[in-house]
């Protein structure tokens, strides 16, 4: 438990003792109910993103396929990120064979994982009660019920992420650059998950630091220097052996337009992410673009449904927490933790809010730790505090903002009676909280359940819904609720019974068939099980093959069929015409016949 300076109204850093007995039964329920939510009828979403499934069908059959991400087992093109969310899933398809349980499981567990961490590292700075709390918003916050079913690589960044906070707080606790460089190692592995992207927190975790760390200032440096020097190692080893692979003995590096894996880091996956500056993109919509930027994005219809329910709390408890722990020590750790988790959420959420190059609404989860982490921490250190008339109008206040934010995203949703419900007992909540000398710990069981209520609605009912495509957004199966939560965009349709058996009866071939854009590729691959050239990569904008490499592999009788009468995803005017200039070498020189409403070219005829 903390102790609590009652004269300044400072939470001290909490004691190591034993914990009540409550604590290991709670969370162990805790786990199992995260389990149960992420595993629950989870081969309902089948493939899910057929891109990444059809990737690990591929590591499952050959090793360089795994190591590079390839989207096909003969190694034409990799997929457009580094491939170390495939090398899980991979390796789970070659241990248990390639099934939709087999690729989505490792995700599951991942959030398993994810909800335990985040409860081990708040627990060390604000005790067992707001990790278990921060824990349950985590499980409970839409966009992770979403992502922590699904095979998208933004589940393995939030678990390394996660792993990185909970190293850095224990390096702040004995100023130890052991903790610091494991931290370093995570984040270069949470690159190797979806690249720029896990550096966002790098900000925020130095300054905690260097603020709190227990020790002389140059050291401070020294020890963040060890941690850089770790990111940079962990993270740019891959790099390197891609860059000093042959190219001609590896794939083509998926989302470049000069084959090379540093381009799409700083440019497609990286600045280009900011500017909206990024050859070879399809554009967000028919205009172009990505929807509208500016402070409120979180709280739009695409993003709000995923994560906007406890935003408003977090940064509430944020301010209190900074506000009562101003007259706190240098190396004070429950200010740490502020520090760490609020810089964490500010700077994600500004470049979110801001970036005008491609964004999904599910990119959000990586906002959920922080999120959960300052709500456990702001409501667990103020209910410590009642006494203080400062603290109790910030709880009341804090669940009063959750109600509001929860009917508004609830409105009109697919359980009509659910946000005049919330709006209900939040206002009772709200003031039994602000007279909870007199209600006591009724009125916080009643502020817990207000905090819970509209954002786990919505998570089973994420969950409750079959997601796939690239594009899935958290929500229920409905089109009144943020365009329809269990769709997704750029789907993938498997083939019917006939094209399959002419896929696996194509011979002796690298290729069973070629096709324009990954997704297309992916759905003949995963249902034939033979591998399947995806011509310009996931948006048919990469230029490869040419037209002179793929007239090369059709006189060598490496491609069997072409599959496919044209570009089949809208084009942005960026990147490489190559793809349409083989469709139509194609169309003019082979016969077209039609096999279960596919255009089919034999290349060997």
């Amino acid at each position: 438990m903390t102790a609590v300076a009652t004269h300044s109204a400072v939470p001290a850093a909490p004691v190591q003792r034993s914990e009540p007995r409550w604590v290991r039964p709670v969370l162990v329920l805790l786990l199992v109910a995260t389990a149960a939510l992420y595993l629950w009828d989870l081969s309902a979403s089948g493939w899910a993103n057929a891109f990444y499934s059809a990737a690990a069908q591929a590591g499952s059959q050959s090793w360089k396929a795994l190591f590079f991400g390839s989207t096909d087992a003969a190694n034409g093109i990799t997929v457009d990120k580094t491939p170390a969310a495939l090398w899980v899933m991979s390796l789970s398809a070659r241990l248990f064979g390639v099934t939709a349980w087999s690729i989505l499981v490792p995700q599951a567990l991942m959030g398993v994982g994810s909800t335990w961490l985040l409860y081990a590292t708040v627990r060390r700075t604000s005790g067992a009660a707001a990790g278990l709390l921060a824990g349950a918003v985590l499980t409970l916050t839409p966009a992770a019920a979403l992502i922590f079913r699904f095979n998208n690589p933004d589940a393995l960044l939030v678990l390394l992420l996660i792993a990185a906070a909970y190293c850095t707080v224990r390096a702040i606790e004995k100023a130890s650059p052991r903790w610091l460089v494991f931290a370093g190692v995570a984040i270069g592995f949470g690159f190797l998950a979806k690249m720029l992207q896990a550096f966002l927190v790098l900000p925020a975790f130095a300054l905690a630091y260097l603020v709190a760390a227990p020790i002389a200032l140059g050291k401070r440096l020294l020890h963040l220097l060890a941690g850089l020097g770790a990111v940079v190692v962990s993270a740019g080893w891959y790099l390197a052996v891609v860059a000093l692979w042959p190219a001609a003995d590896r794939p083509y590096i998926g989302g470049s337009q000069n084959n090379s894996l540093l381009e799409l880091t700083l440019g497609y996956n990286g600045f280009g992410r900011i500017t909206g500056d990024e050859t070879g993109s399809v554009g967000g919509s028919p205009g172009g673009g990505w929807g509208s930027t500016g402070l409120f994005r979180l709280f739009g219809s695409e993003m709000a449904g995923g994560i906007a329910w406890l935003l408003p709390a977090a940064v509430l408890g944020l301010g209190a927490g900074l506000w009562f722990t101003r007259y706190a020590p240098r190396t004070d750790r429950s200010r740490a933790s502020l520090v760490l988790w609020g810089g964490w959420l500010i700077v994600t959420a500004a470049v979110f809010s801001f970036m005008g190059g491609i964004i999904h609404p599910y990119y959000t989860v990586a906002l959920a730790p922080a999120i959960a982490a300052l709500v456990g921490t702001a409501v667990v250190q103020l209910w410590r505090i009642r006494g203080n008339p400062t603290a109790v109008g910030l709880l009341s206040g804090g669940v009063a903002l959750t109600t509001v934010t929860s009917y508004l995203l609830l409105d009109g949703s697919w359980q009509p009676w659910l946000a005049p419900t919330v709006l209900v007992l939040g206002l009772l909540a709200a003031i039994a909280l602000f007279f909870v000398q007199h209600f006591g710990r009724i009125a916080a069981v009643l502020g817990l359940v207000v905090l819970l209520t509209g954002t786990g609605a919505y998570s089973l009912a994420t969950a409750a819904t079959p997601h796939s495509g690239a594009i899935p957004s958290a929500g229920p199966n409905t089109r009144q609720m943020f365009g329809g939560g269990g769709g997704g965009l750029l789907g993938t349709t498997l083939p019917g019974a006939n094209l399959t058996a002419l896929l696996r009866q194509s011979g002796d071939h690298r290729w069973a068939a070629a096709t324009v854009g990954s997704n297309n590729a992916a759905g003949y691959q995963l249902g034939s099980g033979e591998p399947v050239l995806a011509v310009g990569g996931f948006n048919g904008t990469d230029p490869y093959p040419t037209l002179a490499q793929f007239e090369q592999y059709v006189r060598q009788g490496q491609i069997r069929y072409f599959l496919g009468d044209g570009m089949t995803m809208r084009r942005s005017g960026s990147g490489s015409d190559a793809a349409a200039r083989i469709v139509q070498w194609v169309a003019e020189n082979y016969r077209m016949t039609t096999v279960d409403g596919v255009t089919v070219y034999d290349l060997t005829a």
